[in-house]
């Protein structure tokens, strides 16, 4: 008796994903391809977005293996820092093709229309005393529009200004309100360290950092120092806090009693690098130890804290609090983000 055939289901082939990053807010978003391997080095692609034919780059060809990403989508998107579902990496729309030589030209002609362009619509919203400073402007590659990004403490009713641009330009005109933080990603050039700017360079959700991270990181708290072009305090504090906090985690805290070679003593002053504890003892002689040197042998009270223990920790809690306040502000702000479209 001849066995019966059996045939497996066909399974169902992974969709070829290219994570692209596009647009002057350096929005990602991924492509569905159908090229057999994507090159390794810095590629420009041209695509097909919500917003219009785009010129974009692909993020992370190191990743790619035979034109598939090997990490899945919620790695990716956890990998970038997505907060809220849909905000980070969205699906971006369709992979046109491989961008030509003639195609960057296009690109950068586009882009000294772009001053023109900025220069006309700010010149409009004087003559109609908008109280707005248009910021940068960003002319799609495909033309189906201008977006025009603006900043303003309140909100601006720009109808006759898109009335006036539509009618310049002869396209649909898009005004976008965005907050000091987004305009310091438009605008902004070169840190102090010598690098481009993070937020411009490849943050793209900007996480609120506190006054608590510099104090941690023993950095100077002088605002002017420790702010960025967007006036706010600079996101490269954020990227050491945890390793900082977990170090900090290992060492005790002051007035704890400690046995160390040396003696006993209290724990006057802590060195989180280096993980050295400064010991003093009841002579009032001072010594450094490595934690890994000492045992603890008693755990101070509330009541033990000194003075400038009190005093440093009522400044930090007044700064975070104003830090809060401030990023409570942002977070406002972003979220009545303003954007109008012309019916051209």
């Amino acid at each position: 008796m001849a066995k019966a055939e059996t045939t497996k289901p066909k399974q169902a082939k992974h969709k070829k994903l290219m994570l692209v990053r596009y647009g002057r807010m350096g929005l990602l978003g991924w492509f569905e391809h159908q090229q057999p391997r994507i090159p390794r080095l810095q590629t420009r692609v041209m695509i097909k977005t919500d917003r219009g034919l785009e010129l974009g780059e692909v993020v992370g060809p190191f990743c790619y293996r035979g034109g598939q990403f090997r990490l899945n989508c919620e790695q990716v998107e956890k990998y970038f820092g997505q907060e809220q579902p849909g905000q980070m990496v969205a699906s971006g729309g369709r992979f046109i093709r491989y961008a030509t030589e003639q195609d960057v030209r296009d690109e950068k002609h586009l882009a000294k229309s772009e001053a023109e362009e900025l220069n006309c619509c700010q010149r409009f919203a004087e003559e109609l005393a908008l109280p707005m400073q248009v910021v940068q402007a960003e002319h799609l590659f495909g033309g189906e529009r201008i977006i025009f990004y603006f900043v303003a403490e309140a909100r601006v009713d720009f109808r006759e200004l898109v009335k006036r641009l539509a009618k310049e330009y002869q396209t649909r005109i898009e005004m976008r309100q965005i907050g000091s933080r987004d305009q310091s990603r438009l605008v902004a050039d070169y840190e102090v360290c010598g690098l481009e700017c993070c937020c411009k360079r490849f943050l793209r959700i900007l996480k609120p950092v506190n006054m608590k991270m510099a104090k941690l990181q023993k950095a100077t708290l002088d605002p002017a120092k420790i702010s960025g072009h967007c006036g706010r305090l600079k996101c490269c504090l954020r990227y050491e806090d945890e390793t900082y906090r977990q170090l900090k985690q290992q060492l005790p805290k002051r007035n704890t009693l400690v046995k160390s070679p040396h003696g006993q003593g209290k724990v006057v002053d802590i060195q989180i690098l280096t993980q050295l504890v400064v010991v003093q003892t009841d002579d009032g002689t001072r010594f450094a130890v490595p934690v890994e040197e000492l045992e603890v042998i008693g755990i101070p009270a509330e009541a033990d804290t000194t003075p400038e223990d009190e005093d440093e920790q009522a400044e930090e809690d007044d700064q975070t609090r104003r830090q809060k306040t401030e990023d409570r502000g942002q977070k406002t702000e972003d979220r009545e983000q303003r954007t109008e479209e012309s019916d051209f």
